[in-house]
């Protein structure tokens, strides 16, 4: 049976290991352009964001009244806000702000969601009922009024956002960590490793995880897209960063009353939320496709 069930393991990995390699997994991923180019551009803001101190060409937080609502021009690439401040520097450091934000949300919430998902799906019975309705019950309420309670609850700023990410991204990563392990736990190789001994924690550990990884990182990069769209919501709606902290959607909540006579103090915090929103977008169809079998034998 040993033999058996691991020959079963062996053709359920195939999917992923089929052509051998780091190198071979690059290359179906690359034929995807679209997803290629959303990759590269993400790393770009990654790249900047990491190293915001450099790329700055300002202080994000000095003020000079006398050059406010300044056009673009070569002192000032992306011209001046209402107040002065050099938009690119503040673009710039809003790119390390939003990444982190966004970023420490979805891996909190991965690791909270997934958690929940496959102890409901593996166990099933009772725990799956009680822990998939308090799921149930967090995605009853709509995104944006469910961050609202939170933030009234933790008070608003940065911290806020990071809870109200957390929240909002579990339930996605619970369901679909609970649909992959309900498939899982029925294969040949579980039932191997449960007939020579291996405890439930060394099942899920060693067994689980590693075979539902696919739809868990397509859901990160959508997750990722998501919250820095809700953490941009907040800060417009106030809730979010404090002014005078760069982050895009204050900006673009400072801005909206010149949007008519200077719109380019809106028109680029907005450039750069679409650019990345939609990078992670391709991204995550990147993956979808890379780790759909049927749509990689076309692509092949």
């Amino acid at each position: 049976m040993t033999v058996q069930a691991a020959s079963s393991k062996s053709d359920f990995l195939e999917l992923e290991t089929e052509g051998g390699g780091f190198t071979k997994s690059f290359l179906r991923f690359a034929r995807h352009r679209a997803a290629l180019v959303g990759a590269v551009v993400l790393g770009i803001f990654v790249f900047v964001g990491l190293f915001a101190d450099t790329f700055m060409p300002y202080d994000p937080l000095k003020m000079d009244i006398f050059s406010s609502r300044q056009s673009p021009s070569a002192m000032h690439w992306l011209g001046t806000d209402e107040l002065g401040r050099d938009i690119l520097s503040r673009i710039v450091f809003g790119a390390r702000l939003t990444l982190s934000i966004s970023g420490l949300g979805v891996v909190v919430g991965l690791i909270f969601g997934a958690g929940i998902g496959v102890i409901a799906g593996f166990f099933g019975g009772r725990v799956d009922n009680i822990l998939m309705r308090g799921i149930d019950l967090l995605l009853a309420f709509p995104g944006v009024m469910m961050a609202v309670v939170i933030i009234t609850i933790v008070g608003p700023g940065i911290q806020g956002v990071i809870v109200a990410v957390v929240f909002s991204t579990i339930p996605a990563f619970a369901r679909i960590s609970r649909g992959s392990t309900l498939i899982t736990r029925e294969l040949e190789f579980i039932e191997a490793a449960r007939a020579i001994g291996a405890g439930d924690g060394r099942i899920i550990r060693r067994h689980i995880f590693p075979n539902i990884l696919a739809p868990i990182l397509v859901q990160v990069s959508l997750g990722l897209a998501r919250a820095i769209l809700l953490a941009a919501g907040l800060s417009f709606l106030g809730l979010g960063a404090q002014p005078p902290t760069p982050e895009w959607g204050a900006m673009l909540s400072n801005g909206r009353t010149f949007l008519v006579a200077a719109p380019h103090i809106v028109m680029f915090p907005g450039l750069a939320i679409m650019i990345i929103v939609m990078s992670l977008n391709l991204v995550g169809d990147g993956l979808r496709d890379h780790f759909d079998p049927r749509l990689r034998r076309v692509v092949e």
